[in-house]
């Protein structure tokens, strides 16, 4: 695990650890105190200076180079978006799709990549989905029985959000380069969580919200582009969007070049106060380390899963290591014990197995430890009144 002394140190930076047990990071992380500065020193600004928009955009190209080494790219290969919905959807529509051409996802992932690519079969293009049990781990061999010469892309979530397992993009990212297929990657869950090397695993393009792993609130996003794949085309333009945006802001007919990097996805007015609290959400976990991040929730996750095997209960997704991370699913009747956990003040969210414990970097032995004690104690409940109907 971190050594003691920084867990505590960011620990302390969550003021919602004083006020309730959070375990559902996987469905959006609390705000820090350095980013709510952030967002305080951006709005200060704004009414005492009437917005610094050249001082404000020169920050919005710092934190773009701070995220692009978060990925190990360029900052030419970022843009910001809305979320991961956003940056999907522009990806289903840059891929150069014709009518036969095909693109295989996996049965049950997040619904909001699903209809993305499901909205082009208008088009002619066909979606295969190919199934996957909640403790499967997907790989190139899931891949490779659905993938013909008229497949053009292969996508999924890096991290399930419903059952926490944690694909292996190696493989697949391998795959696809060997057939010239586009990888496309939901790592809503995965960011900040888990290091990742969009060049190491040969991944065409990302997409990510910035409110679970990277700490900030919604309304924000991350679109990685390969540079080099010139034949994606944004489907919307904006002047910001152009090769030769005109000095006058008077548009031409005769020049629609558009940029050749990530920036030509990105257009008009971006999330400027989520940029500054992404930027402060950077430095806090750099002061950690994903890598450090990961090891951490791990290590809780190894401690949840002895605890439960003492109390019988059993989680929907993977437990092995490296196939699992920071997102279990107890395999428990959803409306009596996330009425239970509220009533106990512990924040969790109901998924369509069970109830998901979403673990994060200032989560600590203790937290599992009282988790425990709670679901012990709604064992106990659930036994006494059984008992009591049978009498």
């Amino acid at each position: 695990m971190i050594a003691t002394e920084k867990l505590a140190s960011v620990r302390e930076q969550f003021p919602v650890t004083k006020r309730q047990l959070y375990l559902d990071s996987a469905h959006q992380t609390p705000l820090s105190l350095p980013v709510r500065d952030a967002l305080y020193s951006f709005l200060t600004e704004g009414y005492e200076m009437a917005g610094p928009k050249p001082v404000w955009v020169r920050r919005v190209e710092e934190t773009r180079a701070n995220v692009a080494r978060f990925f190990n790219a360029s900052p030419s290969e970022i843009a910001f978006t809305k979320n991961t919905s956003e940056g999907l959807n522009i990806a289903a529509n840059a891929v150069p799709l014709e009518a036969g051409d095909n693109v295989v996802l996996i049965e049950g992932d997040h619904p909001n990549n699903a209809y993305a690519w499901l909205n082009l079969k208008r088009k002619g293009v066909e979606v295969r989905f190919v199934p996957l049990k909640d403790n499967e781990i997907a790989a190139a061999k899931t891949f490779e029985p659905f993938i013909d010469e008229r497949t053009k892309v292969v996508t999924l979530s890096h991290v399930t959000f419903h059952a926490g397992q944690v694909h292996d993009l190696a493989s697949i990212g391998k795959l696809c380069k060997e057939r010239g297929i586009y990888l496309v990657v939901d790592a809503m869950q995965s960011v900040g969580v888990i290091p990742v090397d969009v060049k190491a695993l040969n991944i065409s393009v990302l997409a990510a919200g910035t409110h679970k792993g990277l700490l900030v609130p919604q309304g924000l996003g991350i679109l990685y582009v390969a540079d080099g794949l010139d034949e994606l085309r944004p489907a919307y333009i904006a002047m910001s969007s152009m090769l030769n945006p005109p000095a006058d802001y008077i548009a031409r007919a005769e020049d629609m070049a558009v940029r050749k990097d990530a920036l030509r996805f990105e257009f008009g007015n971006i999330n400027l106060p989520d940029l500054h609290a992404l930027d402060a959400a950077i430095k806090l976990i750099e002061s950690v380390g994903v890598s450090n991040i990961q090891k951490h929730v791990t290590a809780l996750g190894d401690q949840l899963l002895s605890e439960l095997d003492k109390l019988d209960v059993k989680v929907v997704g993977p437990r092995e290591r490296g196939q699992r991370n920071h997102i279990y699913v107890l395999d428990l009747p959803v409306q009596k014990w996330a009425d239970h956990f509220a009533r106990n003040d512990v924040r969790v969210s109901p998924e369509r197995g069970g109830i998901r414990i979403s673990l994060a970097v200032f989560n600590t032995a203790d937290d599992i430890k009282r988790l425990v004690d709670v679901i012990r104690t709604g064992l106990r409940e659930t036994t006494a009144a059984a008992v009591a109907q049978v009498d």
